[in-house]
């Protein structure tokens, strides 16, 4: 009798790979809200600059970090 120890379930989906996109997402998200702190209301800073790198943080690297697989 054979036994099959090729059974893949349970195993975490997740890989370095995705914890590496995660933490750049992160990272971009925490330096966003940062340049959004530390400038003025009506700065190009916070207006422009913090939510383009919250945009990429949030709907460019976390959902690739979610959804990669190799």
């Amino acid at each position: 009798m054979k036994v099959n120890n090729n059974n893949n379930e349970g195993l975490w989906p997740f890989r370095k790979i995705n914890y590496l996109i995660f933490g750049i997402g992160m990272l971009l998200i925490i330096v966003g809200y940062l340049l959004m702190g530390y400038g003025s209301v009506d700065s190009v800073l916070s207006v422009k600059v913090a939510p383009f790198f919250l945009f990429v943080g949030y709907i460019i690297f976390i959902p690739i970090a979610i959804l990669y697989k190799k």
